[in-house]
């Protein structure tokens, strides 16, 4: 599940695992076409060069479970996004590790 709060991207561990496993940093990037936020580990070179710059983000500790959080504020207010809180809909590219967050 994914939610957002307080301009944070909450990821629940099995997500975090799944996509990150012990990558501490994500790729982020708002693609309007889509209205979706993209996020994939550092390690995925492509998404370099697919996106001019993306912002790099630190994977925050959430619980001992495991949750973790993206503080993506800056990308919500650069796009004049909803900030309210509120869980949201995404889908999952395995084969590159992308989630792609419907905003």
């Amino acid at each position: 599940m994914i939610s957002l709060k307080s301009s944070h991207i909450y990821l629940d561990s099995e997500l975090v695992n799944d996509v990150f496993g012990s990558i501490h940093y994500a790729y982020a990037v708002y693609n309007p076409e889509q209205e979706k936020i993209l996020v994939t580990p550092v390690s995925s070179q492509w998404f370099v060069k697919m996106y001019e710059k993306p912002a790099q983000f630190l994977l925050k500790d959430r619980n001992i479970k495991g949750d973790k959080t993206l503080a993506i504020r800056e990308i919500l207010i650069d796009n004049d996004l909803d900030i309210s809180d509120r869980d949201l809909e995404y889908e999952l590219i395995e084969k590159t590790g992308l989630i792609k967050i419907k905003v």
